[in-house]
């Protein structure tokens, strides 16, 4: 039985931060997505270059008044 909740409360984890990460394409839309998932406010929103991926960092405040930083991979990217 504890190993049944265990599983249920990862995978609802997993589906919850799901959605920014898999939908996610623009620096805003991105932006939107978090503070609207994480029910907060963007502080700031910057894409970086990691090696050969960009990443959107984005930086939220929540209603608890905690900052914290989001990064969405930036999925279907041309290849130069």
């Amino acid at each position: 039985m504890r190993g049944t909740w265990y599983r249920f409360l990862l995978a609802l984890l997993l589906a919850l931060m799901l959605p920014a990460a898999v939908m996610a394409q623009s620096l805003d839309q991105a932006a939107h997505q978090a503070a609207r998932q994480y029910d907060a406010k963007v502080l700031s929103a910057r894409t970086i270059q990691e090696g050969d991926q960009q990443v959107h960092v984005i930086k939220l405040l929540t209603r608890d008044g905690v900052v914290r930083t989001v990064r969405v991979t930036v999925r279907g990217q041309k290849k130069h």
